[in-house]
């Protein structure tokens, strides 16, 4: 199983607005390349990619989901950002879920 741990709305550090062009230009190669991904796990920050309306990195979320990928969305950050209501992408997931999807995983991708 391949996880992609998006714990981040942007990848690496400095410039925060190059930082999500980078994330969106990651997401965008990796929904159109042949690599397999089973799960999506946001957690922190990253819960913004799957709670913004018509967001910049939902579309490739959706093609990743499309090919299979289960989205979950950490749950209490969504309370911590008062973002619960805003879900538009996959499941409510919790710490338990992404403690086992990392320890089951034969690979974590974590761009962020």
């Amino acid at each position: 199983m391949n996880f992609l741990y998006l714990n981040s709305d942007k990848m690496g550090e400095g410039d925060a607005q190059l930082g999500r062009k980078l994330l969106l230009a990651f997401l965008e190669q990796l929904a159109d390349s042949e690599v397999r991904v089973d799960v999506v796990g946001c957690v922190n920050s990253g819960i913004f990619l799957t709670t913004t309306a018509d967001g910049p990195g939902l579309e490739s979320l959706r093609k990743l989901e499309a090919r299979g990928a289960r989205i979950t969305t950490c749950g209490t950050c969504l309370e911590h950002f008062q973002r619960q209501e805003m879900l538009q992408i996959g499941e409510v997931g919790n710490m338990a879920d992404t403690v086992q999807m990392m320890a089951w995983a034969k690979r974590v991708i974590r761009p962020c």
